[in-house]
């Protein structure tokens, strides 16, 4: 995939990774970086332009996709965490809202922009996943499952748009340098590190990113038998 002289939608690109995957696609030579926002006034990088998109809004994916129709590259990096549910007690509101950004709202971007991908040769769509795709939390399970779903979600995209020629890419992170990571002092890489990663995967073709050792481990044990219980 040739980033220089693309046209990319990032969104959630006002902040933390999203930020990081607009401007690493400005610099290695991006024609325009649309920053798919709920508020446009938010985004400060005078590199980009701002684009109003809730991914929970249908009316508003729609209104994205018509106002973006020249986009080859999408990187659906808009989520959140849902942390206040929990395993056993209270709401499950919260992970109602993680499974409407980052499962659903992966699914209502990707349905709107596959066609104007197509269009436009194919190109190229990106999820942002999550080391939490394969690992089960009992700390965190609704933001869990929700990325489990993003990650079987981003496999059929990318087997149904195989014939329309785009790339479809999963990038998979531990803790990253965010506010999404702020509760926990476990190792963290930073947001300009999986941005750059995620650049040379889509120069070279790769359909998958793991960021971290933490990601690199708990990929290699999905293979792995589970322990009896003792």
């Amino acid at each position: 995939m040739e980033i220089k002289g693309s046209v990319a939608l990032v969104t959630g690109a006002n902040r933390g990774i999203g930020r990081a995957f607009a401007r690493a696609l400005i610099d290695h030579g991006a024609s325009k970086v649309y920053a798919g926002v709920r508020d446009p006034a938010s985004v400060s990088d005078q590199d980009v332009t701002p684009l109003r998109l809730d991914v929970t809004q249908p009316e508003e994916v729609a209104d994205a996709a018509a106002a973006a129709g020249d986009v080859t590259i999408v990187i659906n990096n808009a989520g959140i965490g849902g942390f206040g549910t929990k395993l056993l007690t209270g709401s499950f509101d919260g992970a109602r809202q993680a499974m409407e950004v980052n499962y659903f709202g992966t699914w209502a971007v990707s349905r709107a922009f596959a066609p104007i991908l197509a269009r436009n040769g194919g190109g190229a769509l990106v999820n942002m996943l999550s080391t939490a795709s394969w690992a089960s939390r009992p700390d965190y399970p609704g933001y869990a499952a929700s990325k489990a779903a993003q990650w079987s979600l981003t496999g059929a995209l990318r087997q149904g748009l195989r014939e329309q020629g785009t790339l479809v890419v999963g990038v998979h992170a531990s803790f990253v340098e965010t506010d999404l990571s702020s509760f926990t002092d476990a190792p963290k890489i930073s947001a300009d590190d999986v941005a750059q990663q995620t650049m040379e995967a889509l120069a070279n073709d790769h359909v998958e990113v793991l960021t971290d050792q933490r990601t690199r481990q708990v990929k290699e044990a999905l293979s792995q038998p589970l322990e009896p219980r003792r």
